[in-house]
C-alpha cells in the first residue's frame, strides 16, 4: 500500500477560499488601512467560500489526503452544507458588527481576520475524516473566539467572559485530546471510518469506555450540553452582541458537527447511545427551566440555546436502543441532527440580529423591560424577532423551527425511543412560556415618547438576509434534510 497521499485541490477549494480570506483581510488592513475595505474583503471572502462549497458539493463526494481507503478529507453534500452555513454566519456577523467596528474601540483588521480564521476552521471541520483533522479544525474554529469575546477595549465584562470561555475550552480540549489518545492507543488508528471498523469488530477493548466518555464529554463542552454548559450564559452576556451571535451559532454548530462525526463514524453506538440520551434529557430540561427565570435578554437566549442543544442531541439518544441502531434509524437520526442544527442556527441568527437592531450601538442586550413595546416602534424588526422566537419554540409562522421539531420527534420515534419523544414534547411546551413571554414584551404597550431610531444599514441588511434565508428554509425543509443526509 502506497503511503503517498493523493491531493485533490478541487475538494480543498472551499478551505483554500476561507483561508485565503483571512490572508487577504490582513493584507487589506495593512495596505489600505481603511475599515470599509477590510470589511468588504472579509464579506467577499465569505460569499466566495459559500459559492465554492456549493460548486464542489454539487459534483458529488470528493476525497483527498488518502492512504488506501482511509481519507482525511471527505467533502460531500453535508460538508458543503456546513461550509455554506459557516460562510453565511460570517457574512451575517460582519453586517451586525458594522456599528461596533465604526464606534472605534474594536480594531477592524484583527476582528475580521479572527472571524475569517474561525470560518476556516468550520469549513475544514465539516470535511474532517480523522481525529487529528477534526480536533485541529475545531480548535481553529474556537481559538479566535477567545480573542473576539475580549477584543472590546476597556470592557471588564468582555474580559471576564473571555477568561471564562478560555479556561473552560482548554479543559474541554484536554479531555477530547486525552480521549483521542486513548482511542489511538487501543486501536492504532486515527481515521474515523477505520476506528469505527476496528471498534466494531473487536468488541469490548480495554479503555474503550473511558476513551468514549472523554471524547463525548470534551465535545459536550463545545455544544454547551448539561452539565458542561456553565460557561455559555456568562460568556454570551459578556461578549459584544455580534460576537455573542457568532458564539451561539457557529460555535454550537461546530460542536454538533464534530460530535456527530465521531458518533456516526467512529464510536460504538451501544456505548454512546445511553450517554447521549442522558445528556439530551438533562440539557433540554435544565436549559428550559432556567430560561424561565431569566430577565436579561442575552442570558435568556443563552439558556434557550442550551435547551436547543438538548433537542439536537435527542436523535442520537435513540442509539441507546437496538431499534435505534438499525441502518435506517441511524441514517434518519444523523440527518435530523444536522438539519435541526441548521434550522436552529438560522433562527438564532435572526433573533440576535433583531436584538442588535433594537439596541443602541455598543450596548449589551439589556433586560426584557428594555425591549417593551419595541415591535410597536420598529414593526418590521419586531416581526422578524417574533418570527425567530416562534420558530425556536416550534410554532408557526416559524416554519423552519416547526419542521425541525417534527423532524427530531419523528427520528426519535423511528428509533423506538417513545419516552424520549415524550420528553422532547414536554420540554417544547415548557419552552413556549419564555419564548411567548418575550414576544409579548415586544408587542406590549410602551411609552410613545421613546424615539424609534433607525438601525444602521449593515445591521438592517444582515437582518433582512437572515430572515429571508429562514423563510426559504421553512418552505424548503426537505432540501436541507437531503443535504444533511450526505
Amino acid at each position: 500500500m502506497s503511503l503517498v497521499q493523493s491531493v485533490d485541490n478541487v475538494a480543498l477549494l472551499p478551505a483554500y477560499l476561507a483561508a485565503g480570506t483571512a490572508v487577504l483581510v490582513l493584507l487589506a488592513d495593512l495596505l489600505l488601512a481603511r475599515a470599509g475595505a477590510t470589511v468588504a474583503v472579509a464579506a467577499a471572502g465569505a460569499i466566495a467560500t459559500m459559492a465554492g462549497a456549493a460548486a464542489v458539493g454539487a459534483v458529488g463526494t470528493r476525497r483527498t489526503f488518502c492512504v488506501g481507503a482511509d481519507c482525511s478529507w471527505v467533502f460531500d453534500a453535508r460538508a458543503a452544507l456546513v461550509a455554506a452555513v459557516f460562510g453565511l454566519l460570517t457574512l451575517g456577523v460582519l453586517g451586525l458588527s458594522g456599528p461596533l467596528l465604526g464606534a472605534g474601540p474594536t480594531p477592524v483588521g484583527e476582528y475580521c481576520f479572527l472571524l475569517a480564521c474561525s470560518m476556516t476552521g468550520g469549513v475544514v471541520l465539516g470535511a474532517a475524516g480523522d481525529l487529528i483533522t477534526l480536533i485541529v479544525a475545531l480548535e481553529t474554529l474556537t481559538l479566535p473566539l477567545y480573542v473576539l469575546v475580549g477584543l472590546r477595549r476597556g470592557s471588564l465584562a468582555s474580559a471576564e467572559a473571555a477568561v471564562t470561555f478560555f479556561v473552560v475550552s482548554v479543559v474541554a480540549t484536554t479531555l477530547t485530546l486525552l480521549g483521542a489518545a486513548l482511542l489511538y492507543a487501543v486501536t492504532g488508528a486515527l481515521h474515523l471510518d477505520r476506528l469505527g471498523a476496528l471498534l466494531g469488530a473487536a468488541g469490548d477493548l480495554p479503555l474503550t469506555t473511558a476513551a468514549v466518555a472523554l471524547v463525548v464529554a470534551g465535545l459536550g463542552f463545545k455544544v454547551a450540553a448539561v452539565p458542561f454548559h456553565a460557561w455559555a450564559p456568562a460568556t454570551y452576556d459578556g461578549a459584544p452582541l455580534p460576537v455573542a451571535a457568532y458564539l451561539s451559532t457557529a460555535s454550537k454548530l461546530g460542536g454538533v458537527v464534530a460530535l456527530l462525526a465521531v458518533v456516526q463514524r467512529a464510536l460504538p453506538a451501544d456505548v454512546t447511545g445511553p450517554v447521549l440520551a442522558g445528556l439530551a434529557v438533562l440539557t433540554m430540561t435544565v436549559g428550559n427551566l432556567v430560561a424561565l427565570r431569566q430577565r436579561r435578554t442575552v442570558r435568556l437566549l443563552a439558556w434557550s440555546s442550551v435547551a436547543q442543544a438538548g433537542y439536537i442531541l435527542a436523535p442520537l439518544g435513540a442509539l441507546a436502543l437496538a431499534t435505534g441502531r438499525t441502518a435506517d434509524a441511524r441514517a434518519t437520526a444523523y440527518a435530523a441532527v444536522v438539519a435541526y442544527a441548521v434550522f436552529f442556527v438560522a433562527l438564532e441568527l435572526v433573533a440576535f440580529a433583531a436584538l442588535v437592531a433594537l439596541r443602541p450601538v455598543g450596548t449589551d442586550g439589556g433586560t426584557l423591560d428594555d425591549l417593551r413595546g419595541a415591535a410597536r416602534r420598529q414593526p418590521w424588526i419586531g416581526a422578524a424577532f417574533a418570527l425567530a422566537l416562534t420558530g425556536l419554540a416550534g410554532l408557526p409562522p416559524g416554519l423552519a423551527g416547526l419542521f425541525a421539531k417534527v423532524t427530531v420527534v419523528r427520528s426519535v420515534l423511528d428509533g423506538g425511543a417513545g419516552w424520549l419523544a415524550l420528553v422532547v414534547a414536554v420540554n417544547a411546551v415548557v419552552g413556549l412560556a419564555y419564548y411567548l413571554r418575550l414576544t409579548a414584551v415586544l408587542y406590549a404597550d410602551a411609552d410613545a415618547a421613546v424615539p424609534a431610531g433607525r438601525p444602521p444599514w449593515p445591521v438592517s441588511a444582515a437582518l433582512a438576509v437572515a430572515t429571508a434565508v429562514t423563510v426559504v428554509l421553512g418552505f424548503a425543509p426537505q432540501l436541507v434534510l437531503a443535504l444533511a443526509a450526505g
